[in-house]
């Protein structure tokens, strides 16, 4: 059976052919730079994000707080699952028994999957693409955003420099855009998407042979087919080894989530629901400082944003900085605030952490509650994340 695009937008013809042309003398192999499959599996973050642009929404609806169970990633990503008729197919069902022999690796990978799942599915239902795609990334780097190949390619989604430099995932001194999820996320999808449409009249299997090998390497494959009298489909073509396995692997690996008791794979269980968002950033915002004054710790930061490799945000190169989700509300209101210190600055004041109490602030600070309490004007004990709170003077401490 072969599979088709669904596209929602057209391309312009010129612009397309210049943007593959590109991508051709990139030397898009991403077989030959990607780790194997093998090596990540045995080696040894959590919801989606509100929107559909990965922004941070204005106010929570009245009826969010109504529902009675929260959603489950697999339910979703199941309902949107498109090749599962075929997985009978022998090459699939090799490695179907592969991965069933480390079923730990498999629910390693998907755990690591857990910042990132919700929101790619997402992405990828709005294309009404196959909810296999959003697996790509277990195949590519085993859902590891950090992963780098010994042969250049880097990323969740693996992207040679040359490919990504076409693709405008910009690779300067702080910032790789090969290792920005949701930039490169989108990128991986419009790629997939214009191959399909460019060299295969929308079919996907192909685009994604050609994911892997190059469009170079599958057209040829796919000449020699048609003048031997074979179909010309992805399962019709003399590939390389890698490549002839490339969607095999993908079953199998949605075939085993499709149904994990059959299989005897037991998955961790990730909500659906808002893990990360979006915060527009206006200035530059060191890591450390968007920390403090999130109450989110820097380790925590630095593995929602792995392309910021010099630890910085520039609006220049990242726009938006990712915080989870349930502290990006601090964030934004101590960005906000014409109060809120700048890193290294405002020793007499504090920014209010998730957390925080006056007692422990007091403690750390040196002052006793009743000080702050009379420099801030505050009748009681209650303040909130993001709150800026002046500290007594020394001369008040010292009282």
């Amino acid at each position: 059976m072969t599979y088709h695009t669904k596209r929602h937008k057209l391309i312009g013809l010129a612009s397309a052919t210049a943007l593959m042309g590109s991508l051709m003398l990139a030397g898009a192999y991403s077989q030959a730079a990607s780790l194997s499959a093998e090596q990540r599996l045995n080696s040894q973050g959590d919801r989606k994000i509100a929107s559909a642009d990965g922004s941070l929404p204005s106010d929570r609806h009245f009826w969010d707080a109504l529902a009675l169970e929260p959603q489950d990633i697999w339910s979703r990503l199941r309902a949107s699952l498109q090749w599962q008729d075929d997985i009978d197919e022998p090459r699939v069902q090799e490695w179907i028994t592969h991965y069933r022999q480390s079923p730990g690796n498999i629910a390693e990978i998907t755990e690591r999957a857990r910042p990132w799942l919700a929101w790619i599915v997402e992405q990828v239902e709005e294309r009404g693409l196959p909810g296999e795609i959003a697996l790509i990334p277990f195949v590519e780097s085993s859902f590891d955003p950090t992963a780098r190949s010994h042969r250049g390619a880097a990323g969740l989604w693996q992207f040679m420099p040359g490919t990504g430099d076409a693709l405008g995932l910009r690779r300067v001194r702080g910032y790789d855009g090969r290792l920005d999820v949701v930039a490169s996320t989108r990128a991986a999808l419009d790629y997939i998407e214009l191959q399909a449409d460019q060299w295969y009249e929308g079919d996907l299997e192909l685009s994604l042979a050609a994911y892997n090998a190059g469009a170079g390497t599958v057209n040829r494959a796919r000449r020699n087919a048609l003048a031997q009298g074979e179909p010309g489909d992805y399962w019709s073509l003399s590939l390389p080894r890698e490549t002839m396995n490339y969607v095999p692997k993908l079953k199998a690996i949605a075939a085993i989530i499709n149904d994990p008791d059959q299989y005897q794979v037991a998955l961790p269980e990730i909500e659906d629901a808002p893990a990360f968002a979006k915060i527009p950033v206006e200035r530059p915002l060191a890591l450390d400082e968007a920390a403090r004054l999130s109450g989110v710790t820097r380790g925590e930061l630095a593995e929602l944003n792995p392309a910021l490799t010099g630890g910085t945000a520039n609006p220049n190169q990242a726009p938006v900085l990712l915080v989870p989700y349930d502290y990006a509300d601090t964030l934004m209101a101590s960005l906000e605030s014409p109060a809120a210190p700048a890193e290294g600055e405002g020793a007499d004041r504090y920014v209010v952490r998730q957390g925080d109490s006056l007692s422990a602030i007091a403690s750390r600070q040196g002052v006793s509650v009743a000080q702050i309490r009379q420099a801030n004007g505050l009748n009681g004990d209650v303040i909130q994340p993001g709150q800026v709170l002046d500290l007594p003077g020394q001369s008040l401490a010292s009282r």
